[in-house]
């Protein structure tokens, strides 16, 4: 390979880190927020490095959070590996939040008055590869009669718009509430965390992707987990929490297969 088509390999890398697909657990892992990466053309969306490293441009701590979740669950897991602010693949395509112009209280100057081309040209690089190789590995199982159940992991900022928020972690649902409470029923029996239904956001069409098309959608489980960012703040801190998780999420799928909700 030309140090020309390497490097731009390193700045347009394939739409999804796909881990462990063949793992036998039956949850599917998804995480679109994985990386805050934006090809050096678009010149940081107009915005100072240092605003690229903050929660606006990805979601902190959550791709290690996955990558150790695979391994614990032995889960396949799906990672993006593009910025959420050049097009974000838990939205909807179309709508505004799908390509933000501000995110929290920052502009984002890069994706002002964008032309349908440009649009067209970031769903076609990055939204329709990520949700094809989604879609194929879950339609694939559907085909061998394996389980689908779709665990789409997220964190969340400390502070939002000088707001404090005092969830450890939150478990996001629409019709997965089965799988959802008994998440919730296993972190609380930790008494120090703070655990929540539908917190800090809850589950709308305009808001989500994932659970939606992947879980209810398809009549599969979903939920969406939402953990504090700052309890992700390094290698150690995800892995610990995988190894937490990763027993709750063991015992709540456990018990679904045991009502005969799913195989």
């Amino acid at each position: 390979m030309s140090s020309g088509a390497a490097s731009l390999e390193l700045q347009w890398p394939h739409a999804v880190e796909t881990i462990n697909e063949n793992g036998r657990s039956p949850i599917v892992l998804i995480c679109e927020h994985a990386s805050n990466h934006i090809p050096a053309e678009y010149a940081g969306l107009g915005l100072d490095a240092s605003e690229v490293t903050r929660h606006i441009a990805w979601d902190i701590g959550a791709a290690n959070l996955t990558r150790a979740l695979s391994l614990q669950l032995d889960a396949p897991a799906f990672l993006g590996t593009y910025s959420r602010l050049l097009i974000d693949l838990n939205r909807p395509p179309g709508i505004p939040a799908s390509i933000p112009v501000r995110s929290e209280a920052t502009d984002i100057p890069g994706n002002l008055a964008l032309t349908e081309v440009e649009r067209d040209r970031r769903a076609q690089l990055i939204f329709a590869p990520f949700q094809a190789a989604v879609a194929a590995h879950v339609e694939r199982r559907q085909r061998e009669r394996r389980a689908n159940i779709v665990i789409a992991i997220h964190s969340f900022t400390p502070v939002y718009l000088g707001k404090t928020r005092p969830w450890h972690v939150g478990v996001l649902f629409e019709k997965g509430s089965e799988l959802a409470l008994a998440i919730i029923a296993g972190l609380q029996r930790d008494p120090a965390l703070n655990v929540g239904a539908n917190v800090p956001y809850s589950v709308t069409p305009e808001d989500d992707y994932a659970v939606l098309v992947y879980g209810d959608n398809l009549g599969n489980p979903a939920v969406l987990i939402e953990m504090r960012h700052d309890l992700l703040s390094s290698p150690d801190a995800a892995e610990h929490w995988a190894v937490r998780l990763g027993a709750v999420l063991s015992e709540a799928v456990l018990g679904l297969s045991h009502r005969g909700d799913h195989p």
